[in-house]
């Protein structure tokens, strides 16, 4: 009689061995997941931290400059826009105008001074110069050979643009380091004002040129989640 309690004695140790392992697995994962979130807290309280500070340096910098250039920097793009469509370029060209080229002599140097300072340079992940167009282009709006005229205009300006960074005599010192983070990206009329009392297009105003800062923590949260992802592969 004493052989089938020790069977059943058998397998509720057994058992109770297996909750004890599917516990600490449990355990094991909670933990992990708890400091897979405590990294991207870290990381998402680093970059606000981050960006808020390049913000008050680039504003610091510029804030004597930004209504002279009729210019306006944007804390949460982390972009300073220039809007005056008249000093940037001649309608339909590429080609700088001298008053953009005196503003861009002033402007470059002591941009890129505050960004590629040592607590920033190595959070930068692209400096981009971004054109806009109006959804115009010879009387059309909203065609595609509107967008595609735009379009190749937008990216011919950003490339001026970046030329004249690329080869500014002050600049030759951060040559290296601007050509591995600098870009041009020509959007074309993807991305217009509008105006706010009437909601319509204000074709003046999407005719801009602007330098954007995009940091590195997108990169960093991708690979926390792949960090987390590859973990939970191995488990």
């Amino acid at each position: 009689m004493k052989k089938p309690e020790n069977h059943w004695m058998s397998i509720s140790d057994l058992m109770s061995g297996l909750m004890i392992v599917f516990m600490f697995v449990a355990i094991a994962f909670m933990i992990q997941v708890q400091e897979q979130n405590r990294e991207m807290n870290e990381t998402i309280n680093q970059y606000a931290k981050i960006k808020h500070e390049i913000y008050l340096d680039l504003y610091e910098e510029f804030k004597g400059d930004l209504p002279k250039w009729d210019a306006e920097l944007d804390e949460e793009k982390l972009a300073i826009t220039f809007k005056e469509p008249d000093t940037l370029f001649a309608a339909g060209s590429a080609q700088l105008n001298p008053e953009f080229q005196s503003i861009l002599n002033d402007f470059l140097p002591r941009y890129i001074k505050v960004i590629s300072q040592d607590k920033y340079k190595d959070e930068i992940e692209e400096i981009r110069i971004e054109g806009h167009t109006s959804p115009e282009w010879n009387g059309e709006r909203g065609t595609n050979n509107e967008y595609f005229k735009n379009m190749e205009l937008s990216q011919e300006r950003t490339r001026s643009v970046l030329e004249y960074a690329i080869i500014m005599p002050t600049l030759q010192p951060q040559r290296e380091w601007l050509i591995k983070h600098i870009t041009a990206n020509g959007l074309s009329s993807s991305t217009p004002i509008l105006d706010p009392s009437t909601g319509d297009v204000d074709d003046a105003r999407s005719r801009r040129v602007e330098f954007r800062l995009r940091t590195n923590a997108d990169e960093k949260m991708k690979l926390l989640i792949k960090k987390g992802s590859d973990s939970g592969e191995e488990g």
